[in-house]
């Protein structure tokens, strides 16, 4: 009896052990050509490159940077393949589990209470969200618009003096699990713009005369997955049909141009799509309360990580938008303002143009349903932690992507119609 408790015991906990990823290196390629291009291509056939940037392998192309992981027993061949084809290469991360520990350098001011300048798990946010909710009541509510297939809830945090007629801009942040940065942002914004009603002049106006939808945690499931599981976990957790691979990524999941590219079908791949658009329950909650609230949105923002990169749409095709640009110049004042606080620069775009064609975006989705300002932030760094920015750098990225957001919002209130 006490042999099959202990084995039990065991089992258990290997179940639950989280994934490692012990002396695994990020590599970084510019390929000057086809040929090189098709030689990093061919490695992913044989080698198990997870890519980072772009983040898939038919994304790879002539003189655009690339990043991937590898696992410690293939880095050595990756590095001799690029070697001998005489290709520039650079080690950006040399053992990824000791960047994720070191990730959180930040330590804990006060035991228990909201930490803005640390990662929070999801507990915590759950938390928070209630927290705001009844410091703030007349400017913050929360609404449930939906549950994850792991029951948990999607929470919006309505921010503003509440009155659903005057403009609004949707917010969300973490659709990709593993951008940690993200949810981060999302908690800042909630925080500073109610801390600073009534001192900030900018801000008081904007909630004054706008509403701010704030969806903190866009991937709920995949989110808590990253931080109990496997810390580089980037898509939902559902379940898909006739395969044992799990997951999809929402932000293929929209329809917009959903079945254009052939290489999102795959569902053990990172960028996988899903069965049909809006087949997942995240993406159907968000779908269907800004179609409820489409009157007065007038602005969709997503927050990303990483390359510092401020984009709009279109991502499906390189034609322009008709207001194309309005939305450069938008973009413009939007990281004229992030640079003012640290001289961080951020380079803006369509989607297609400056990094990849990407199919089934929420990007290109609410622009398509009518919202003509839609943006997505790449947020910090350019890759020397990728998706592990340390602690120590939130609350500069949180305070310059701030300014950016009030500026843009600014100019929306005044302008759009």
């Amino acid at each position: 009896m006490r042999f099959i408790l202990l084995v039990g015991l065991i089992a258990t906990t290997l179940a639950i052990a989280p994934l490692r990823f012990d002396r695994e290196k990020v590599f970084r390629v510019k390929p000057q050509d086809e040929k090189q291009a098709n030689i990093i291509k061919d490695l992913a056939k044989t080698k198990e490159l997870n890519f980072w940037y772009p983040d898939a392998t038919h994304h790879v192309t002539a003189n655009k940077m690339v990043d991937f992981r590898v696992s410690e027993n293939n880095s050595q061949s990756i590095q001799s393949a690029l070697e001998q084809n005489q290709m520039h290469y650079e080690i950006l991360i040399h053992d990824l589990q000791k960047e994720i520990e070191k990730q959180f350098d930040v330590k804990e001011a006060i035991p228990g209470r909201h930490s803005y300048a640390k990662y929070n798990n999801w507990d915590k946010i759950v938390v928070w969200t209630e927290k705001m909710m009844n410091k703030h009541p007349e400017m913050v509510s929360r609404i449930k618009i939906g549950m994850t297939v792991e029951d948990n809830p999607l929470y919006v945090l309505q921010v503003g003096k509440q009155d659903e007629r005057k403009k609004s801009i949707f917010m969300n942040c973490g659709i990709h699990a593993r951008e940690w940065i993200s949810p981060a942002f999302c908690q800042w914004f909630v925080y500073q713009a109610t801390k600073s009603y009534g001192k900030n002049k900018i801000m008081t106006k904007l909630l004054d005369q706008m509403n701010f939808y704030v969806l903190p945690v866009f991937n709920v499931d995949g989110y808590i997955w990253s931080w109990t599981q496997n810390r580089m976990w980037r898509k939902n957790r559902s379940k898909n049909p006739n395969s044992r691979c799990i997951g999809t990524d929402l932000n293929r999941n929209f329809n917009a141009s959903w079945n254009s590219l052939p290489n999102t079908n795959n569902p053990c791949s990172d960028t996988y799509r899903g069965t049909a658009p809006e087949s997942e329950r995240e993406t159907k909650a968000v779908t269907q309360f800004i179609r409820s609230h489409l009157n007065s949105i007038k602005a969709y923002i997503t927050f990303h990580s990483y390359s510092q990169m401020l984009l709009f749409p279109y991502g499906y095709t390189s034609e322009l938008t008709p207001n194309h640009e309005d939305l450069a110049k938008v973009a413009k004042i939007g990281t004229d303002a992030l640079a003012t606080h640290y001289e961080t620069r951020y380079i803006y775009d369509p989607m297609a143009s400056i990094t990849y064609p990407t199919t089934g975006s929420s990007l290109d989705w609410a622009y398509d349903l009518g919202i003509k300002h839609t943006f997505a932030f790449e947020l910090q760094d350019k890759g020397k932690f990728g998706f592990l920015l340390p602690e120590s750098q939130i609350k500069s990225t949180c305070k310059e992507t701030m300014l950016a957001v009030k500026f843009i919002a600014k100019y929306i209130l005044k302008h759009a119609s």
